[in-house]
């Protein structure tokens, strides 16, 4: 089978190449099961109902999220009832929602995904690495193919975490920079890794903002407000090949395509 991970979307645009970008996969990939980062998709910063819906919509089977998913209030009711819009399963416990959530393939197979958040540089969250042995409990003979969606600043927690998982997870790939690696591979136990998977958002931006608010924030140190930007979007991912049988990865590609407005 073959799983599709789409990096953070960011604002209309992201959604709007995301809708395009999986049409056009659909036709030359065999997609089973789409997993995409949503914590930006409305307005830039934070996920709300209408956002987290178009996703759905366009096939995107299981939403995963990260620091920014609070910042739209009326996401707090949607996400207590949902088990496909994801938050990071190692906030506090009494925290909305879930962090994990299995649902089937188009073919029937039981995927399970995986929500985590890092600690270095951002911040404090339980630890991502106890949580995800105690999630991995709870899942048990549910699913044999399970991916990871490591929301994290730092590359050597990302790192860790693929290492640390080797062999336990089909692929671990991280979010959050809005910048793809290229560090793709499978790993010796047969886990699939990226560190991340980078941006569905405006290509001639900085990370998905207007690129002048931006460096005027950088020349200045000034606070001010960040808009998205508009024009060509970008739209960053990953592909992993798994054999469903054992749940392990066979190979994991990195795509990207531009998308006119």
């Amino acid at each position: 089978m073959r799983i599709a991970f789409f990096g953070d979307v960011v604002g209309k645009g992201g959604r709007r190449g995301v809708v395009r970008a999986l049409a056009a996969l659909r036709g030359s990939e065999e997609i089973d099961f789409v997993i995409a980062n949503c914590e930006n998709s409305a307005g830039g910063i934070g996920v709300d109902p209408g956002s987290a819906r178009e996703l759905l919509a366009a096939g995107v089977n299981v939403l995963t999220s990260g620091n920014h998913v609070w910042a739209k209030r009326e996401i707090v009711e949607y996400i207590t009832d949902s088990d496909v819009l994801l938050r990071p399963a190692n906030f506090a416990p009494t925290t909305p929602g879930w962090g994990y959530t299995v649902k089937a393939s188009r073919h029937g197979v039981p995927v399970a995904v995986v929500n985590l958040i890092g600690r270095v540089f951002m911040n404090t969250y339980d630890c991502p690495f106890r949580t995800v042995d105690t999630v991995l409990e709870g899942i048990g003979s549910r699913a044999r193919v399970i991916v990871v969606d490591m929301h994290a600043e730092a590359t050597s927690e990302k790192v860790a975490m693929g290492w640390y998982l080797d062999g336990r997870v089909t692929a671990v790939v991280g979010s959050h920079t809005h910048v793809q690696t290229a560090d793709e591979r499978v790993l010796p136990q047969g886990t699939a890794y990226l560190t991340d998977a980078g941006m569905c958002g405006p290509r001639d931006s900085v990370i998905g903002v207007k690129r002048e608010q931006v460096i005027r924030r950088f020349l200045t140190q000034m606070p001010g407000r960040f808009e998205v930007a508009e024009g060509v979007v970008i739209v960053q991912g990953a592909m992993v090949d798994v054999d469903e049988e054992t749940g392990r990865a066979s190979e994991i590609r990195r795509f990207q395509q531009v998308i006119e407005p």
